[in-house]
């Protein structure tokens, strides 16, 4: 204002003075909390905050320090720490340095969540025999994830940088209210993807979010993603948090991921090593392919070399053969002088007067052989004036019984048939004739 000649104090002043003013009028203190957001760095130190349910303070716990705790700290765990209250010029907040550190209790948080474990690990959600193994390639992966944050781009450039697959992202809200119910609702909506579809179904999903404290990864702690995920028919990695960090969706899983990338490693192989390999398993394949050929051609070389030279092997054969050819010229010289020879007698008894006497006496014994069948001819008998007795059935009646049996009878004479009926008669007794005397009836 005008008129106003002090000097202008600077932001480093002035923060040094909060401080010693902070240090001055507090000094050590002793503090009752719970611890969240606890980290370890590179260094060693340990930075975390202490909470209740009104407030919230940050913490340093130096490495020499750290080191003599007599437990492992975690988020979560209800503590007393003791040490000096002091600021971090570097971000305008005040803080605690702490020199010791005791339990106090789980913290609340922690104690649902151990409570949510039991009871859901009572239920068989968490068994390994639920697990199901990982496709080896998958073709398409879906990600449940916040579409804003590093951990979508960190799976995707190390998708990329292995084997390049489809990815399909599912936005959901990853902390605050409402979470749980939309990572649940996405696991599920994966699930219920129709195979050859329009929108391809995965064959993998990973559930991912970065670090955080308890707090903020609490939402994959609910019950419902938990159930989501363990009844998902998707094989599911969970990539929650970092390597420190454990929620229930971990364990529901089929395989859990210290962290979003690695999880994107977890989930497919590196191309290059696999053409590599291809590339090894076909060399090998052709040189195991190669020596068993030269070892055959060794084998069987040497089995030549066992063998008989050819012509040795084949001299009998062509000598028996050469033997066989002369035995076979001969013998054919045999076989045609015996068969002119045989012709020749054969020629002798083809004469023209032979063949003619033949001829007729062959006729002579036609013409006889004609005369007795027309002499046997029953039609001819028929004719003298005899007759053929037949029954219905056509068969010849050669008895005075065998009439009478019959009833009905067909008489043939030379020149027709008659029918006829047998009436009731006495029978006459057939006297053989004797010698020189007539037949009578």
């Amino acid at each position: 204002m005008p008129g106003d000649n002090a000097a202008p104090e600077s932001v480093g002043e002035l923060s040094n003075r909060l401080k010693r003013m902070v240090e001055g009028e507090f000094g050590r203190v002793r503090l009752r909390g719970e611890i969240s957001g606890y980290k370890r760095a590179a260094s060693g130190h340990v930075y975390l905050c202490l909470k209740d349910d009104a407030a919230v303070i940050d913490g340093v716990m130096w490495k020499g320090q750290a080191a003599l705790l007599p437990f492992a700290a975690q988020d979560g765990i209800e503590v007393i720490a003791s040490g000096k209250l002091t600021t971090y010029p570097g971000r305008s907040k005040y803080q605690i340095v702490i020199d010791r550190m005791e339990l106090a209790g789980e913290g609340a948080l922690m104690a649902l969540f151990e409570k949510l474990k039991a009871q859901l690990g009572a239920e068989g959600l968490f068994d390994q025999a639920r697990k199901k193994p990982l496709p080896f390639m998958p073709r398409t992966i879906g990600v449940v994830t916040s579409p804003t944050g590093a951990v979508i781009r960190d799976i995707l450039h190390r998708l990329a940088d292995r084997c390049p697959t489809r990815v399909i992202v599912w936005p959901v809200k990853v902390q605050g209210a409402g979470a749980a119910e939309e990572v649940a609702a996405a696991v599920r909506g994966f699930d219920s993807i129709v195979a050859g579809g329009a929108l391809p179904r995965p064959d993998l999903v990973i559930v991912a979010r970065g670090g955080g404290s308890i707090e903020d990864l609490w939402a994959f702690n609910e019950e419902i993603v938990v159930r989501a995920v363990s009844g998902c028919a998707i094989p599911i990695i969970s990539a929650v948090g970092h390597e420190t960090d454990t929620s229930l969706c971990d364990h529901a899983a089929d395989l859990r991921a210290p962290t979003p990338t690695a999880a994107a490693e977890l989930a497919v192989p590196v191309l290059a090593d696999l053409r590599l390999n291809i590339d090894a398993w076909s060399h090998r394949a052709e040189r195991c392919a190669r020596r068993y050929v030269e070892r055959g051609r060794e084998r069987v070389e040497a089995q030549a070399r066992l063998l008989p030279r050819r012509d040795a092997l084949l001299g009998p054969q062509r000598q028996r053969a050469d033997d066989a050819a002369q035995r076979l010229d001969r013998a054919l010289e045999r076989r045609v002088t015996a068969a002119r020879g045989k012709l020749d007698r054969t020629a002798g008894a083809l004469r023209p007067a032979l063949l003619t006497q033949r001829i007729a006496a062959a006729r002579q014994r036609l013409d006889n052989t004609f005369k007795l069948v027309e002499a046997l001819n029953p039609a001819h008998v028929l004719d003298r004036g005899y007759a053929l007795v037949t029954d219905r059935n056509g068969g010849v009646v050669s008895s005075a019984p065998a009439a009478r049996r019959a009833g009905a009878l067909t008489v043939r004479f030379g020149d027709g048939d008659v029918a006829a009926r047998v009436e009731g008669s006495t029978p006459k007794t057939y006297v053989k004739p004797k010698p020189d005397q007539p037949t009578l009836l």
